[in-house]
């Protein structure tokens, strides 16, 4: 098996980058059962599926890029990043599928999101997540990124289930 890290090559990963965050968007229901709201307010199917199709927009080079992981030809994760509006970069959508998962591709996704943004002038990169998602939280933590205070104001509502994290470039 051979996996290696590439930028996604559009229109022809598309649908792959669209079943990925589809599936993302799987797991953050299965993980935030206690905040239903946040699941319809940040990820409603309708939302949603407007943001897989601006993806390509919002991640465009030079200042961003969208990230695959490609085991044998298929691709089986993703990462993407961008300057958010308050500065920094930031890193979104690290998914990897059941196929790829123990291979190491997360890592690989965030370590080459890193080089790439820090490459492109970038001199850090922010990102959130759900308390539930304790396997990203290890991941982000083994490469370094520590908790930070919020790089946007939460919803109230949503604010204990977030977590923030930065890391110098």
């Amino acid at each position: 098996m051979t996996l290696r890290i590439r930028s996604a090559q559009l229109p022809e990963d598309a649908t792959a980058l669209a079943t990925l965050a589809w599936a993302y968007r799987d797991l953050l229901i299965g993980r935030t059962g206690h905040v239903p709201d946040m699941v319809e307010r940040y990820y409603s199917k309708t939302s949603y599926a407007a943001l897989i199709a601006d993806l390509p927009r919002i991640h465009a080079r030079p200042l961003g890029d969208i990230l695959v992981a490609d085991l044998d030809g298929d691709v089986v994760g993703c990462a993407m990043y961008y300057p958010h509006p308050s500065g920094p970069c930031e890193v979104k959508r690290i998914y990897v599928s059941d196929a790829a998962r123990g291979l190491g591709a997360g890592g690989l996704l965030l370590q080459a999101a890193m080089a790439a943004a820090k490459a492109e002038g970038h001199t850090r990169m922010v990102l959130d997540t759900v308390h539930t998602l304790t396997e990203a939280i290890a991941l982000y933590e083994k490469n370094g990124f520590q908790p930070c205070d919020p790089f946007y104001d939460p919803d109230p509502a949503f604010a204990n289930t977030l977590r923030f994290f930065d890391h110098a470039l």
